[in-house]
């Protein structure tokens, strides 16, 4: 059967109608850097309001930031609400949300993490050295009285922001310098035993339950033990390529062994990666490191947000270019290949959209955001309507991490698996007769406000993506 069509030219996109039966649109794709939410560039300690180094052409959503204990709670028992609850409005006010880690050791003798009052309640405190530094002190975390106060900090802690709409996830430090799980070049300071080490993750495994963890990749056994437990990994050496030994470096020794020790590989699926740039970019830059090899690195193992410490970028040619293509792949990148719908419905009637849905990106949107529809008549009244398919399931491509190819230069990631998606809406059943355009967004977990960008063309100023007209029988 010869099928008669008209083709009808929208914004970034084609729709064809056959007459009586369903309009089919297939949009145009876009090369720009989205700015959505979980993913992408964070500022470092400043919002992206603050952030003088963050060039125009770089969105960013999150802010990053890290205090030792004794700035959140400077009396015992007394959390300093006002302090963190200042560093979320203004994060939030300059369209960004927060995740912190709170670290106990600090290598600056002036600059202690702990807080004074340890001592005070009988709190254990000893002397050490960083490598060949001063002398500093660093709390005992296995002493009952220190762990008891600490313990008791993550779980107000908790209390007071677990599940908060600003806060993007938590880094599950405290251990070790900079809360790095980790006292490599201590003198007179081991690290906790395990069995603090544990007690220390299930606190903040119980205090959060609503806000992702991340767990440093140096976490070891504890890595394995919060993965386990739904917590993604952090990296705070991305770029590493021989800067600190020239037999040794993060990314071709410690990485790909880490990971499979922890049994961490598939993390990704269902909790974010977070990596930190070793030094900043500009170092990779003048030692002469790819940052092709860099990037794509951190594509094939699924990351979702890049921390370059809010340093200026490096100056070279062809930089900008290969942070845009990094950044079109990091985090989630959702593209509707393909949307199907009747051409006519009537008021009250349930319709069926059937689409195709791939994620471009390197790693899946962890949040349950819904896709929906808007009708607009011609007087500009808007009805918007909430289907049932959600976004959080649709992952990127995969390659094999580790092999000798990879090595040599990790090849590009693959987009993910095309998605057919059939949703169904109820019209409602005082609709008048008339044409009606059709809109879609992807949309929050409780309300209809647009929250993700989509690959596509075609993004009005309120975040939802005209594509077709639905007309409405009597």
């Amino acid at each position: 059967m010869i099928r008669i069509s008209i083709a009808v030219i929208l914004v970034g996109l084609v729709a064809d109608v056959a007459w009586g039966q369903s309009v089919v649109v297939t949009p145009e794709e876009t090369d720009e850097i989205l700015a959505n939410p979980g993913m992408g560039w964070q500022t470092f300690h400043r919002t992206r309001a603050q952030d003088k180094n963050l060039p125009s052409w770089i969105p960013s959503t999150v802010h990053y930031a890290r205090w030792g204990w004794r700035e959140l709670e400077p009396r015992p028992g007394q959390l300093d609400y006002a302090f963190l609850d200042g560093i979320l409005k203004e994060t939030r006010e300059a369209g960004q949300t927060l995740a912190f880690r709170v670290m106990c050791c600090s290598t600056y003798p002036r600059q202690p993490y702990h807080p004074a009052w340890l001592t005070e309640i009988s709190g254990k405190v000893v002397t050490t050295r960083y490598a060949s530094g001063p002398e500093l002190e660093v709390p005992v975390l296995d002493d009952p009285q220190t762990l008891a106060a600490h313990l008791d900090f993550i779980d107000r802690l908790g209390n007071r922001y677990d599940g908060h709409p600003d806060i993007e996830h938590i880094d599950l430090g405290t251990v070790g310098w900079w809360g790095e799980w980790h006292m490599s070049q201590s003198s007179d300071a081991p690290m906790p035993t395990i069995e603090t080490q544990k007690k220390i993750v299930d606190a903040y495994l119980a205090a959060f339950k609503k806000t992702p963890l991340v767990m440093l990749i140096g976490g070891g056994e504890m890595l394995k033990y919060a993965v386990e437990n739904g917590a993604g990994w952090r990296a705070d050496c991305l770029g590493d390529m021989g800067g600190f030994s020239k037999t040794w470096c993060h990314m071709r020794m410690a990485y790909p062994k880490m990971l499979p020790a922890a049994d961490a590989g598939d993390a990704w699926k269902t909790a974010p990666v977070a990596w930190e740039t070793c030094w900043d970019m500009r170092k990779w830059v003048d030692e002469g490191w790819s940052l092709r090899f860099i990037f794509n690195y951190a594509l094939a193992l699924h990351g979702s947000f890049i921390n370059n410490k809010s340093a200026p970028l490096p100056e070279g040619e062809n930089i900008r270019l290969e942070v845009e293509r990094f950044l079109r792949r990091l985090g989630y990148r959702l593209v509707l290949k393909e949307l199907s719908h009747p051409s006519t419905a009537q008021p009250g009637e349930d319709i069926q959209l059937a689409m195709k849905w791939q994620n471009m990106g390197s790693a899946p949107c962890y949040r349950p955001y819904r896709v929906a529809y808007r009708l607009t008549d011609e007087q500009g009244n808007e009805r918007p309507l909430v289907g049932s398919v959600t976004v959080n399931k649709w992952l990127p491509g995969s390659i094999d991490l580790f092999t000798e190819e990879f090595f040599k230069q990790p090849a590009d990631l693959p987009p993910g698996e095309v998605h057919a998606v059939v949703d169904t809406i109820s019209l409602p059943d005082d609709l008048l007769p008339g044409s009606y355009a059709l809109s879609l967004a992807v949309v929050g977990e409780t309300d209809t406000k647009p929250v993700v960008q989509l690959g596509i063309k075609g993004r009005s100023e309120d975040g939802w993506y005209p594509l077709s007209r639905l007309t409405i029988s009597k």
